[in-house]
Order: C-alpha cells, then sequence, then structure tokens
C-alpha cells in the first residue's frame, strides 16, 4: 500500500488552485467532474503522491455539506491497495463500517470504497484500487 492522494474540499477550485500553484509551485495534471458524487476535481501531482482539490457542483453533495459544517479543508487521505475486492473483505471481516460497500467510481476511472471515520482514528479513509500504469 501506498498513499495515493489528499483530499482537501474547497470552496471555490479555482482559489485552490492558484494557492497550490502560486505558494507551492504545483502544476495541475488533471480537472474533471465526477458527477455521480456531485464535485470537481483537480489533481496536482505532488512527488509520488498528489493533492486532490475538491468543489462541489451541487448544495447536496457530500462535499457541500463538508464545507458548511467543517469549513474547507482535509477531507480525506487516500491509499492505493492491489486488490479492492480483497482488502473490502478483510476490512469487512474485522468489522470495520465501510461508508460503501461496493466500490464506486471515482475521478480517472479509479474504483474506490471509503472507510468510515470511527474507524480509521477519526479520518475519513479512502481505499483506492492500484491501476496498471
Amino acid at each position: 500500500m501506498k498513499l495515493d492522494h489528499l483530499g482537501i474540499a474547497v470552496k471555490s477550485l479555482d482559489a485552490g488552485i492558484r494557492f497550490y500553484h502560486d505558494a507551492l509551485g504545483l502544476e495541475v495534471g488533471r480537472v474533471e467532474e465526477v458527477s455521480g458524487e456531485r464535485v470537481k476535481v483537480a489533481m496536482l501531482p505532488l512527488g509520488d503522491t498528489r493533492v486532490e482539490l475538491l468543489e462541489a457542483t451541487s448544495a447536496e453533495s457530500t462535499i457541500a455539506k463538508f464545507v458548511e459544517k467543517r469549513g474547507e479543508g482535509l477531507h480525506h487521505i487516500a491509499v492505493s491497495v492491489p486488490d479492492l475486492t480483497a482488502a473490502i473483505a478483510k476490512l469487512q471481516a474485522t468489522g470495520a463500517k465501510l461508508i460503501n460497500s461496493e466500490p464506486q467510481i471515482g475521478a480517472g476511472g479509479h474504483r474506490y470504497v471509503f472507510v468510515h471515520p470511527k474507524d480509521a482514528g477519526g479520518v475519513l479513509l479512502e481505499l483506492v484500487e492500484e491501476r496498471e500504469k
């Protein structure tokens, strides 16, 4: 396993991109909309990992609710796993609560599930299946 990305909820994707570019020199790798999650996503490569900026496209999105309740900030950490199906089975066997037990399709077409923060030390944990490069 390795750190795949850090997900950061922002009010404005453009403002977030400007900050990370101007302050840290990060370039945008990709921007896309994930309609199922009702978000726009910008991926900014950072060494062997990425920063994922998330802007809500609907007041009903999880990101909109997160920003309303907590403000902008770290939303989740994501680790890549070689076999998402096996990782899900192992988590379920340990009694960990998954937010979505069936893999979803996210930005870049990757498969993922979220582990509830109560079982991950108070952090929303995303497991992302490794993809061949």
